[in-house]
């Protein structure tokens, strides 16, 4: 599960700041992103997330409890449901493709994979907190400095004094 949210933040702050360096976006920051005046207030936001968030969580907890009770698969003649993995979103909605269906042994190969991107993924999220911390800038904008400069623009150079 943690993992997910990694690979969804570290989505969420390269692909709007890859849109900035396009033009498609103006003023980007990721890391400045709750100080920013959206559409309507903060506590708005937070109650709709807290929402949305505990339907989705209660119902996976619901699945735990009582597996295949909230299962929204259609029902289709001459296609079997595949058995309920419990407290693990597939099906139709979370698996449109299909690849979590079939024989153990590939399934396993892909959630195996799932969990290293996500591992690979966290260690990035802290990676960006790092950099914005120290640089005052996103990743993308770091990474093209590195690529210019990597003799002086990399990890060991936040130990020499400028």
């Amino acid at each position: 599960m943690h993992a997910r949210w990694a690979m969804l933040a570290v989505a969420g702050i390269l692909i709007p700041e890859l849109l900035e360096s396009l033009g498609f976006i103006d003023n980007f920051s990721w890391y400045d992103a709750g100080s920013k005046q959206y559409f309507t207030d903060p506590t708005t936001l937070f109650v709709v997330q807290m929402a949305l968030m505990g339907w989705v969580e209660g119902r996976r907890w619901a699945d735990i409890i009582k597996p295949g009770s909230v299962d929204i698969e259609p029902n289709l003649p001459n296609k079997k449901k595949p058995t309920p993995d419990v407290g693990y979103p597939g099906g139709l909605w979370f698996d449109p493709l299909m690849w979590g269906r079939g024989s153990p042994e590939p399934v396993m190969v892909l959630r195996t994979k799932e969990i290293k991107n996500g591992r690979l993924a966290m260690l990035a999220f802290v990676g960006f907190c790092f950099q914005a911390i120290y640089t005052g800038e996103g990743p993308i904008e770091n990474l093209m400095a590195h690529i210019a400069d990597p003799g002086h623009c990399n990890v060991f150079s936040a130990f020499t004094t400028h």
